[in-house]
């Protein structure tokens, strides 16, 4: 069930309905665990059973490592879900490498059976392993200390509106608030179906809309030409974004409707102008559980800077790698990593020339960095989207004026027309955003026929204008 599916809709309605019936705590999580299960078999039963065996064992070296502590335990740990985890989703891309590898060097290695690696990714194991590991890590480092149930682990890490694609929680964010639920509030259905139908609206009126094109233009990426090939890169980064960050918000509100709260996990990335700040902004979760249990375990930037700069590249060559099993994402990585430590260099370079915040060369480069960071960005989702590196590299050189001599796709005006406004739409969604804050109370004290009218509007206008019905980007991941 997609979040923006009518079964789902109605699933949710149904569960609503059970939670509200519940009479006492105890029933209030058992109808949130039976309907997280429920959700998550509605993709495919056997996946419940890799579920619950990852699960049940996890908690089990949870509460042997809330014990005693040991750093045994918490390396036989991290060693069984990161091993597990790269078997299913890395072993045919690591394999395939090294047959292609021996085919280069004409070593006389068989050939695998077509599509033997193909099988099926259990659906949300790696955001659901990143859960149970940062229980682990946060109890080993003494900065989680509270017990946890079996109920309640479970609820933490098969909660419906973030199990599948995020965002990405510690224990301190949510399993005070599952082991609390309390009954249902009007406020809370109220402001979770307002941050709902947000999203919703990202990902059915832009996104899903925004998506044939990019499917389109990253077919023929031979024929792109310098403007068409831009035109294909912004036409994913606006997907990727308004799929995401619907994604995110969805979830938000779902969660908000049985009053838990969950973490931002966008904030304007495309407003950044470092690519630091844009990865302060974009999946904030992720970039910071990468921070917490990645970077900083390396040394972070307390080894001086040559090792800091290391760390940042090992840090985004493995989220690279986290995102998908190909080495298009890896290059992705890469590239972010030497975005961010030639960042680290310039501000010691600035350091040294004496630029300082809040100067008129600092303002200066702050302006200039906006629409670098962009082109930045916007390179590197090419290396994200395309599913070779020679589609990845045919797109790039066109980005570079580059590009064949064959005839450029015609795109549709009202097709370029829905592309950049929906650019301008990211890039004012701060003030958007401040504005419909400040509109909210007033909202409130307008007629309930009015209110009723505007929904209806909405709901109409995600029907008539909506694209074909996508699953959600981050769901392969």
């Amino acid at each position: 069930m997609v979040f923006s599916s009518p079964t789902f809709l109605l699933f949710f309605a149904v569960l609503l309905l059970f939670y509200a019936g519940a009479r006492n705590y105890r029933e209030r999580a058992a109808v949130v665990l039976a309907g997280s299960l429920i959700f998550y078999a509605s993709w495919k039963p056997a996946y419940l059973i890799l579920l619950a065996a990852s699960v049940s064992l996890n908690y089990l070296i949870y509460s042997a490592l809330s014990a005693s502590r040991s750093k045994r335990l918490l390396v036989a740990g991290l060693a069984l879900n990161l091993g597990f985890l790269g078997v299913v989703k890395y072993l045919g891309m690591m394999l395939e490498s090294l047959l292609g590898l021996a085919a280069w060097l004409d070593l006389p290695l068989p050939g695998a059976p077509p599509g033997w690696g193909d099988w099926a990714l259990p659906l949300g194991i790696s955001f659901y392993t990143f859960h149970m590991l940062s229980v682990m890590i946060d109890v080993y480092r003494g900065e989680w200390t509270q017990r946890i149930s079996f109920r309640a682990w479970w609820l933490y890490v098969t909660f419906f509106p973030h199990m599948i694609a995020g965002p990405i929680l510690r224990a301190s964010e949510l399993v005070e608030q599952l082991e609390s639920l309390q009954p249902l509030r009007a406020r809370d259905i109220k402001l979770g179906a307002l941050i709902f139908m947000a999203g919703l609206i990202k990902k059915v009126l832009f996104a899903d809309n925004l998506a044939p094109l990019a499917d389109e233009l990253f077919s023929r990426p031979e024929t792109l030409d310098f403007y068409t090939a831009w035109l294909a890169a912004t036409v994913f980064a606006l997907q990727i974004y308004f799929d995401f960050s619907g994604y995110s918000e969805m979830a938000i509100g779902l969660a908000l409707a049985f009053g838990v709260t969950l973490p931002r996990n966008f904030l304007h990335p495309y407003c950044s102008r470092s690519v630091r700040e844009f990865w302060q902004r974009w999946h904030i979760t992720l970039s910071r559980w990468l921070r917490d249990y990645l970077y900083v375990s390396l040394g972070g930037n307390r080894r001086g800077l040559p090792r800091n700069l290391a760390n940042l590249m090992i840090t985004m060559l493995l989220g690279g790698l986290w995102h998908g099993a190909a080495w298009t994402f890896v290059f992705w990585g890469f590239l972010h990593g030497a975005y961010l430590a030639l960042h680290r260099l310039l501000l010691a370079f600035y350091a040294r020339a004496g630029v300082t915040a809040g100067s008129r060369a600092a303002r200066i480069l702050s302006w200039l960095g906006w629409p670098l960071t962009l082109a930045l960005v916007w390179i590197t989702w090419v290396f994200f989207r395309a599913p070779t590196f020679h589609d990845a590299w045919l797109v790039a050189a066109a980005m570079l004026g580059l590009g064949g001599t064959a005839a450029a796709p015609a795109v549709r005006s009202y097709v370029q027309l829905l592309v950049w406004g929906s650019l301008l739409l990211a890039l004012l969604e701060p003030q958007i955003e401040r504005g419909l804050k400040h509109g909210l109370q007033r909202w409130e004290t307008l007629h309930f026929t009015l209110r009723g009218t505007a929904y209806a509007g909405l709901v109409l206008a995600v029907i008539v204008f909506g694209g074909s019905s996508q699953k959600f980007i981050y769901f392969d991941f």
